[in-house]
């Protein structure tokens, strides 16, 4: 099982942390970003700096989040990058969590994992995994017939899911903690669906391949997912520039197993911190990296 493998890497790296590659112009050295004149050159310089952080770090962590938004936005050039970048991470022996919070339904939901996890068959009979990643990021409040078609790929390439259950965004209560008939609140409810979504996909560690992402900045109701949903393992957005603190965090584990925690913008832009002055963005990434490692096990 895929989630088995990022669990055991976890524990070779002592790290449970994940890497947000949501690299944009914006974050690049002067130096880098200087060069962005056109779509183009600009993409270099993204897959350039994300090439350059997955060498200075791929011994220190388990994985890398790839946030397609970001690639998106520089057209097709940004989105060779994006594919670039996913190929690089897994060549270097990380997981790869493709951020696309995909969402449909029947054949457009299929056509969707046929890109990022199942198999693209052309009239040939050749068959492609465009953006071939270890995890992808889905948006499941379309209900099951959106998420079905993905977990089927799963079940059948030995990929996983990270439903989006509780948002670390501050609005997210707006319609994710409203109760429903039953009682229970929107996100609650998601949570179930992710248990049995995932319920033919549990690994020797009790998590299985269908996990959830459920924010770092929203305490109380991380634990309350944890301690009815023992066997979700959670994609933990929110830390750091968020807001969210590795103290916050820590009830959404269970001895020190059941999550990983995304930092972005703390490591990309290390290298313009105070603390990290005189650094380039290689070494202040990894010290970045290290100090949030340091951090989390402090509190696991």
């Amino acid at each position: 099982m895929i989630i088995d493998r990022l669990i055991d890497r976890i524990r070779e790296t002592d790290n449970p942390s994940v890497i947000g590659l949501d690299t944009c112009a914006d974050y690049l050295p002067q130096e880098m970003a200087a060069r962005c004149t056109d779509l183009a050159e600009t993409a270099k310089q993204i897959r350039q700096f994300n090439f350059d952080l997955i060498d200075t770090l791929k011994d220190e962590i388990p994985a890398v989040k790839v946030q397609i938004a970001y690639y998106e936005m520089y057209g097709a050039e940004g989105m060779r990058a994006f594919a670039d970048t996913l190929a690089y991470a897994r060549e270097n022996g990380l997981f790869v969590i493709a951020d696309a919070k995909r969402n449909d339904i029947g054949s457009t939901a299929a056509a969707y994992s046929k890109a990022f996890l199942g198999k693209t068959v052309l009239p040939s009979g050749a068959s492609a995994t465009p953006f071939e990643c270890d995890f992808l990021t889905v948006n499941g409040y379309l209900g099951s017939d959106g998420v079905l078609p993905f977990v089927r790929d799963c079940e059948q390439y030995d990929k996983g899911l990270f439903v989006l259950v509780k948002t670390s965004n501050p609005t997210s209560g707006e319609l994710q903690d409203r109760a429903l008939d039953n009682g229970a609140t929107l996100y609650d409810n998601m949570a179930t669906l992710v248990g049995r979504w995932g319920a033919n996909m549990v690994g020797k560690y009790g998590y299985s391949n269908v996990g959830a992402v459920v924010g770092a900045t929203h305490r109380q109701q991380a634990e309350a997912i944890r301690d009815k949903h023992p066997g979700i393992f959670f994609l933990i957005p929110g830390y750091g520039a968020q807001g969210g603190k590795a103290e916050d965090l820590a009830v959404c584990f269970r001895d020190g197993v059941g999550g990983i925690v995304n930092s972005s913008r703390g490591i990309l832009c290390a290298y313009r911190k105070d603390c990290y002055r005189g650094l380039d963005y290689r070494k202040a990434a990894l010290q970045a990296t290290l100090d949030m490692k340091k951090d989390l096990n402090q509190w696991l």
